[in-house]
């Protein structure tokens, strides 16, 4: 018998229980929900609507069937309706008539609102520290090739010489911004809305401030309505998440590029790499594309979500019953994803032989000639032609710019004098860059103290 079936004269069709049913899904709430469920019998104690022995004796069997649960021998019954019925008719099954008086001044739907930020509060300062961890590994390697020369790239050609330092540490500004766009949702994430009940509080003289603080929150919400209804938080979190797996696609992409024979800038390790059943000779970055592969999926979490609520009217609707597959798969793949590709990524060796020949190639050094010409006091706009004319002629005479005399850079401007060759060399071109953000050796490593402090504040 289902405890709300008082008003119903019939059992609900076996078909429409298991449709109903969210169990399968929302076991994995029996924490939060108990957590504050303990929080919430202590409040209705504080008031006096239970009495001192009722709050502990609750108090007590929570605590049981938590310690139950965890060691085994409580088994969550797959049939049950929910996670918050299963508990409460666990805790009246032990304790009598006193469990069930746990639910006063208290609705589902406000429990449910309550138990799923709880959850994520905890699920995301998991993932916060999965991020810190990869972005150790980064600013890590980043140190150790602060002078690895390799090509930029824009519109995937070869454009100006880089480090490979340089490029990893653009990899950590998106990462530092993941952990940021997932701090910012857990504080609007972190207000209470347990007393909100169904939909319009309750007359019990609940305090509500009391039992936030028993649970952590920084505050209460302000509505009763938006309270129960409100699923923003669960859109944004799917969201960052969505931004985060963007961020490992595109760094998974560039290896898996770098990978190829093509490009021979990194060799993965055969611990992350799998072999093909008919061609012998394959080494597969199957890490790397699984990666790039289940960003898909939480995409489709943060679509299927926002669908789900795009038309519901106030306040609660069994539609949003939705939201927990949709965030539960997303933070499952995140976390799934963020240890193994820090492990694969960690384990890379680098080509920087192969950097170099192919920052050699391309005429990424023609900006910095273009410069050497602005600094003898031509307009950028004259130094631009002259420098595309010479990379023309070097096109044509299938030479480098580098490999140019003096006699033939003259063919184009006066201007060239002998020390074109050591302003245009490829260290040069990358050292000369020392402005903030630049990649210079020396502001790459200002950067990575910049970004171990945020580390470490953050």
């Amino acid at each position: 018998m289902k405890m709300w079936s008082g008003r119903f004269n019939k059992d609900t069709d076996k078909g429409a229980d298991e449709f109903n049913s969210s169990i399968s899904f929302d076991s994995r709430l029996y924490r939060h929900d108990i957590e504050g469920s303990i929080a919430h019998s202590r409040m209705l104690g504080k008031i006096g609507i239970l009495t001192e022995e009722e709050t502990l004796a609750i108090t007590r069997a929570l605590q049981e069937i938590m310690d139950s649960i965890e060691n085994g021998t409580l088994y969550i019954q797959p049939d049950a309706e929910d996670i918050h019925m299963f508990i409460e008719k666990v805790l009246t099954d032990k304790i009598g008539e006193t469990g069930k008086k746990l639910h006063t001044a208290r609705s589902r739907n406000d429990q449910i609102a309550l138990d799923i930020r709880m959850y994520l509060r905890d699920e995301c300062d998991e993932i916060l520290n999965m991020i810190r961890s990869l972005a150790f590994v980064i600013i890590d390697t980043a140190r150790r090739n602060l002078g690895t020369i390799m090509p930029g790239f824009t519109h995937m050609q070869p454009a100006q010489p880089v480090t490979l330092a340089h490029h990893l540490m653009a990899y950590f500004e998106m990462f530092k911004r993941d952990m940021l766009r997932i701090k910012d949702c857990l504080g609007r994430m972190n207000s209470m809305p347990l007393g909100a009940c169904a939909l319009a509080g309750t007359g019990f003289p609940i305090d509500r401030e009391y039992t936030a603080g028993l649970l952590g929150f920084g505050s209460v919400t302000e509505n009763s309505i938006d309270s129960v209804s409100d699923r923003d938080f669960i859109i944004e979190l799917c969201s960052a998440f969505s931004i985060l797996m963007m961020h490992l696609s595109r760094f998974c992409e560039e290896l898996i590029i770098w990978n190829t024979q093509q490009f021979s800038f990194v060799e993965q390790d055969d611990a992350f790499s799998t072999g093909s059943s008919i061609m012998p000779q394959k080494k597969n970055p199957d890490i790397a594309e699984l990666v790039r592969g289940k960003t898909g999926r939480v995409y489709g979490n943060l679509f299927a979500i926002l669908t789900v609520m795009k038309s519901l009217p106030l306040a609660y609707n069994k539609d949003m019953q939705e939201d927990k597959p949709a965030v539960f798969d997303s933070i499952d793949t995140v976390k799934m994803c963020l240890p193994v590709f820090r492990d694969m990524f960690a384990s890379l060796s680098f080509n920087k032989d192969a950097m170099l020949e192919s920052a050699g190639k391309g005429f990424t050094n023609a900006t910095d000639l273009a410069d050497y010409l602005v600094l003898k006091g031509l307009s950028f706009r004259t130094a631009h032609e002259i420098t595309g004319k010479a990379v023309s002629y070097c096109i044509g005479a299938g030479k480098s710019l580098c490999e140019l005399s003096i006699d033939e850079f003259k063919l184009f401007s006066v201007y060239f004098e002998n020390d074109i060759h050591g302003f245009i060399s490829l260290e040069s071109c990358v050292d000369r860059r020392r402005t903030q953000g630049g990649p210079s050796g020396s502001s790459v490593e200002s950067h990575i103290v910049k970004a171990l402090d945020f580390l470490k504040s953050h």
